[in-house]
């Protein structure tokens, strides 16, 4: 990688050592670029007539989405966000009472949430499957799981927002379609940094946003829904853009992927993310993941080398993510204090992780990406205060 020109074509770089791409990352001058210029367009001639005239923008960004991960165009939704996109494959599921879900101890809140919901409204049972030795799910428990029957949706965050692993995604996929159960799998925070295959993998559907590790707009992201499977979720609700009237009391539900989206919509956001997917293609994805998991090895090692650091890592694999505490400070009074200092990290809230017994209060997240440099890494652990 031309790293010196990678970030000449990030502006954020000459004003922050921007070390929080598990939050939002600093995008690409070509993805500010898109934008903008739609922004311009509407402002000059009405967004819906631009909207008719960048057509070919909004349209390639489907076959860069589907490009990027293994998918066919047909088989990818534009979405707000990889919440709702998570949201409207999860909710267009036909659960019935005492149908099993199975997740993971690292489930991310704003999934969890909606299990108890569907618990509470269908009487779903909903099953944490523990972790193995590396502190990734257990694939031995979740067969266990599996055997014992009733399940109807495994959903699985394949990088979890707080502790550095990479779940083995590809190995869960394998036993889902050996029990010819339904996959569903957040990669909200694994989207942009290492290589996705929804083939390899053989997830049933995939959310992910845009303003993560694949450097896109901020209110972006997408959804993934497997072909074979698109007629038997309904989404949970219906516009005229994912469904046609069709007399005065029948409607017909579009056959593709965008019958869950919505007719309104961020079309700048849309084509910004389409050129995101596109630089992310071309960059490569193991090129990309090469680069930001040495840039986080380097972090790790660095900060377990400092007095007063605990780096709370695990996992037989691991991201870009670093998390840590440092003895005797507060994690967000130190988030603030480096902020101060021209240095972006974020905090993660053990709080809200219940289902996840060894996580910390509070901690440090620390998320590198390609454009980082050595001497960030180096400028952030020489910050860490020493006890």
């Amino acid at each position: 990688m031309d790293i010196g020109r990678l970030r000449a074509e990030t502006p954020g770089c000459e004003q922050v050592v921007h070390l929080n791409n598990a939050g939002a990352a600093l995008p690409p001058k070509q993805v500010i670029d898109a934008v903008a210029e739609h922004l311009g367009l509407e402002a000059t001639i009405g967004g819906y007539e631009a909207s008719d005239q960048a057509e070919p923008a909004r349209e390639r960004f489907y076959d860069a989405v589907a490009g990027l991960i293994g998918a066919e165009r047909d088989e990818i939704a534009y979405v707000e966000n990889a919440t709702r996109a998570w949201d409207m494959a999860f909710y267009s599921i036909p659960f019935a009472p005492g149908d099993r879900i199975l997740t993971t101890t690292s489930e991310y809140p704003s999934n969890a949430i909606p299990y108890m919901q569907m618990a509470r409204r269908r009487g779903v049972e909903v099953d944490v499957v523990p972790d193995d030795e590396h502190g990734q799910i257990s694939l031995d428990a979740l067969q266990a799981e599996l055997d014992k029957g009733g399940v109807r949706l495994v959903s699985l965050n394949h990088v979890p927002t707080h502790n550095g692993l990479v779940n083995p995604a590809e190995e869960v996929g394998r036993l889902c379609r050996d029990a010819n159960v339904l996959y569903l799998l957040d990669a909200c925070q694994s989207i942009g940094q290492i290589r996705v295959d929804v083939g390899e993998i053989g997830c049933d559907m995939l959310s992910a946003t845009g303003r993560k590790f694949l450097r896109g707009p901020r209110g972006t992201g997408f959804l993934y829904v497997r072909r074979s499977i698109l007629r038997t979720l309904e989404p949970p609700f219906l516009d005229l853009h994912s469904a046609s009237w069709t007399a005065p009391d029948t409607y017909e539900i579009r056959d593709d992927a965008r019958r869950f989206e919505n007719w309104e919509r961020y079309v700048a956001g849309q084509i910004g993310l389409g050129v995101a997917a596109e630089v992310a293609a071309e960059m490569g994805l193991p090129a990309i993941e090469e680069r930001v998991t040495g840039l986080a090895t380097r972090l790790r090692e660095a900060l377990a080398e400092r007095p007063g650091v605990t780096v709370l890592d695990r996992g037989e694999r691991r991201s870009g993510i670093v998390t840590f505490t440092v003895e005797g400070h507060d994690a967000r009074e130190l988030k603030l204090s480096w902020r101060e200092q021209g240095i972006n990290v974020s905090v993660t809230d053990g709080a809200t992780q219940h289902y996840d017994s060894k996580t910390a209060p509070a901690a440090i997240r620390a998320s590198a990406h390609y454009y980082n440099t050595e001497e960030e890494i180096d400028r952030l652990v020489a910050a860490v205060p020493v006890p």
